[in-house]
């Protein structure tokens, strides 16, 4: 009050109540920086939940003012991503990876064959959820929601590309285990591979789900002398697949599993050789982003 009396006495040269135009603000500056701050420590909390908090300092404000008190700081109200999981050794590894590779010719990368697999649910729907932050915080880890490889999916979506284009596509109903990959890759590696002109001595790579790393199928590559790419886990690949085409199915809503696999397939063909010559011309920034994250999550 001291201090709030000397700033009026040097602006005004009176300590007397002024007139003041409409109702006085409830949302102090102190009350202001107690609720940023609050956001800061945790930025899944609710606006009734800051409600509540600032009720306990005798501040009673609508959730509408906590809302647009936060906007005018900057902070708004957003859907969180998802990303994988990170534990310090997935982080280490990442960060290596990137390192050792960064300065790799771009002619390399256009010789690997970048394959991967996803579950695509028919009627699925994911709970929602917000966070409050900033501009350009949206891959900081609090403002994450940290994903593992689980899912209800009512068909299994597996696919191959490189740099000249999108290869073959295989769906298939139920889970995929080491049997069944390994007659995916019977199929369909080879024939990719002429069908995107890559050059002899190409490379394939494939993530370390546990079917893609156990011994029956790790003898099957070796027989079939595939070349692997050495792959850190939860390293973000240059993917096609599955976050558009996912998106896409909760718009249109195919009726049964039939319609879904037809809608996969036509998405699939949609896809352009120069949509995918600009993920492997881009994939650079990628690990370069990478190594600036110190091996925590990205915007890829």
């Amino acid at each position: 009050m001291v201090r709030q009396t000397v700033y009026k006495w040097r602006k005004f040269s009176t300590v007397a109540t002024l007139t003041r135009r409409g109702r006085p603000v409830k949302m102090t500056a102190r009350a202001q920086r107690r609720m940023l701050n609050e956001v800061k420590k945790n930025p899944r909390v609710s606006a009734k939940d800051l409600q509540k908090s600032l009720a306990h300092a005798n501040i009673f404000v609508d959730t509408s003012t906590i809302r647009k008190t936060l906007n005018k700081n900057g902070v708004h109200g957003r859907t969180p991503r998802m990303k994988p999981l990170l534990s310090k050794k997935n982080i280490a590894a990442r960060l290596k990876f990137a390192k050792e590779h960064l300065d790799v010719p771009q002619h390399y990368w256009q010789n690997i064959l970048w394959t991967d697999e996803t579950k695509i649910e028919l009627f699925g729907k994911n709970t929602q959820h917000y966070v409050w932050r900033k501009k350009g915080t949206a891959h900081q880890h609090q403002n994450l929601i940290p994903t593992v490889k689980h899912g209800r999916g009512s068909i299994m979506v597996w696919g191959c590309f490189a740099a000249s284009g999108p290869g073959r596509i295989v769906v298939i109903d139920g889970k995929i285990n080491s049997r069944v990959y390994q007659d995916i890759l019977q199929e369909n590696v080879r024939p990719s591979v002429r069908q995107l002109k890559l050059c002899r001595g190409c490379v394939m790579q494939q993530d370390n789900d546990p079917k893609h790393t156990s011994n029956s199928t790790k003898e099957w590559l070796q027989q079939n002398k595939i070349r692997l790419l050495e792959w850190p886990r939860v390293l973000t690949s240059t993917r096609l697949k599955c976050c558009g085409m996912t998106l896409r199915v909760r718009f249109t809503h195919p009726k049964n599993i039939a319609t879904l696999k037809q809608f996969c397939e036509e998405e699939w063909s949609k896809i352009t050789p120069d949509h995918c010559a600009g993920l492997i011309c881009n994939y650079r920034k990628r690990l370069v982003e990478v190594i600036a994250a110190k091996g925590k999550s990205t915007s890829y």
